[in-house]
């Protein structure tokens, strides 16, 4: 395949800063990405920032369909003419922002599951994780690039300074694996950081299942929200509208200190403290 550089010149196109523009050029990066992905010819995929199809040609050789989500015009049309010189029809460009697509709709009816993968913008990774745990029910799996620093925000555990929301709802939904570690000068431009790619493989139903999920990661907000407040604190501060006697009831039910902070609770305890919370029916939310 065409490096970045050249097909970006000869179509004159610069990259945007502004999107976080960053095209993947080692194809060694990009086989461990789709190896790790499992794929099948019966899959659809959806691939997150398709870019110069890095990803998307070879994913479209080994799965049933691909949703190549691209909202640059730009690198749209150039993709389309790559795939066009590849003789690959089984791909649907969506030109638009991952976050304003609706992932239900591209799920395959008779499987009822997508697998997705992906170069993430940086600058939006936090809020395509959340997006994607809204879509869970559709999705088994998914291989992903992150800032290295990300990244490691979401494989951590408790007690970790860098342990927090993300690593929560993550844990709750899913398990997670390091795959590989991408250094800056794997892009075109270069990148102005590592970073890492990851496996998310998500459960059919919670380890640990919350009574009311919208509570639980609610609870889990708040914590993180003031997360050098004990977390008594840290709830009572929030926009939960507790009742204090009805949280510190709850602590005592669950054996959770009052006085400890949100990063050190795990995924098992948040449950518990949001269900305790969530049979009790002087509990409101905001």
């Amino acid at each position: 395949m065409t490096s970045p550089k050249t097909l970006l010149k000869a179509w004159g196109i610069r990259p945007r800063k502004s999107m976080g523009q960053n095209f993947l050029t080692s194809p060694e990066i990009a086989s461990k990405i789709i190896s790790r992905a499992g794929l099948t010819g019966e899959d659809t995929v959806v691939e997150i920032g398709s870019g110069l199809g890095a990803l998307t040609v070879p994913l479209a050789y080994q799965s049933k369909h691909v949703y190549a989500i691209e909202p640059d015009k730009r690198i749209a049309g150039l993709l389309r003419n790559e795939l066009m010189a590849n003789g690959l029809t089984n791909v649907t460009i969506v030109e638009n922002d991952i976050l304003a697509c609706d992932l239900s709709a591209m799920t395959d009816p008779s499987l009822q599951s997508l697998k997705v993968l992906g170069n993430l913008p940086y600058h939006i990774s936090s809020q395509v994780i959340v997006y994607l745990l809204g879509f869970r029910k559709y999705i088994t799996s998914a291989v992903l690039m992150f800032q290295k620093e990300v990244a490691e925000r979401l494989l951590a555990q408790p007690g970790n300074k860098i342990y927090g929301r993300l690593s929560v709802l993550i844990g709750y939904s899913a398990t997670i694996r390091p795959v590989v570690t991408v250094p800056a000068s794997s892009f075109h431009p270069r990148s102005g950081v590592d970073s890492a790619v990851v496996a998310i493989d998500f459960f059919n139903a919670p380890l640990f299942p919350a009574s009311d999920e919208t509570l639980l990661f609610n609870i889990v907000r708040a914590g993180f929200g003031k997360r050098r407040k004990m977390l008594k604190n840290a709830l009572l501060t929030g926009d939960l509208n507790l009742n204090e006697s009805v949280l510190m009831k709850a602590f005592k039910s669950t054996d959770i200190d009052p006085q400890t902070r949100a990063e050190k609770l795990s995924v098992e305890e948040f449950v518990r403290l949001s269900n305790a919370l969530s049979n009790n029916s002087n509990l409101t939310v905001s």
